[in-house]
């Protein structure tokens, strides 16, 4: 990379913290692909390397007066990007495995600690989060969470395609998650989410 082209990207970035939405503009353009293919690499997936690269570009774009302290936009973004993907993995594994956790785990009935209670009302929650899905949300999320198929069993099982299936476990988990956000105290929520 040359001289020139480290002082335009210092300019672009000054520009950026003074709210210039063409420089930033330039900027996203500039670093689109790169970024993406970094964050592809490591997801294996295109949505969320989307995601990561929406999110990577919001920080730049919400940066503010350190962005004149950047040096190698290059490694800044990489750098920014990786902890996004760490972010995603750990976000993601926790909410998958919490919410498995929920429907495929039972506590023994006779166990009526304060745990165990808030346990059952917390299974009631999500219960009763699982019966306000769509029927075809609910027929997916039952035969992949529950009975444990994998997308592509589901889709035969269901006669959809496998994107059809992706589609409706993605909306399905997103519900049950704001559901259970919004209509959980915090009390409820750490037993939902208790792997934090």
């Amino acid at each position: 990379m040359d001289v020139k082209h480290l002082l335009n990207e210092s300019e672009l970035l000054g520009r950026i913290a003074e709210g210039d939405q063409h420089a930033f503009n330039t900027i996203y353009q500039l670093y689109y692909d790169k970024i993406y293919k970094f964050a592809y690499r490591l997801l294996c997936t295109e949505e969320p390397a989307e995601e990561v690269v929406q999110e990577t570009m919001l920080f730049i774009w919400q940066g503010g007066e350190k962005l004149k302290d950047i040096n190698n936009l290059d490694a800044y973004l990489k750098t920014i990007a990786k902890r996004k993907v760490i972010a995603l993995f750990r976000r993601k594994a926790i909410e998958e495995r919490a919410i498995k956790d929920l429907t495929s785990s039972h506590i023994d009935s006779h166990n009526e600690t304060e745990e165990g209670i808030l346990y059952k009302e917390s299974r009631k929650l999500l219960d009763d989060a699982i019966a306000l899905l769509p029927q075809q949300q609910k027929l997916v999320y039952q035969l992949c969470y529950q009975e444990g198929l994998k997308y592509e069993e589901a889709a035969e099982r269901l006669n959809i395609s496998h994107g059809t299936v992706q589609s409706h476990m993605k909306q399905a988990l997103k519900f049950l998650r704001n559901h259970l956000s919004n209509h959980s105290d915090i009390a409820a929520l750490v037993v939902i989410f208790r792997l934090l």
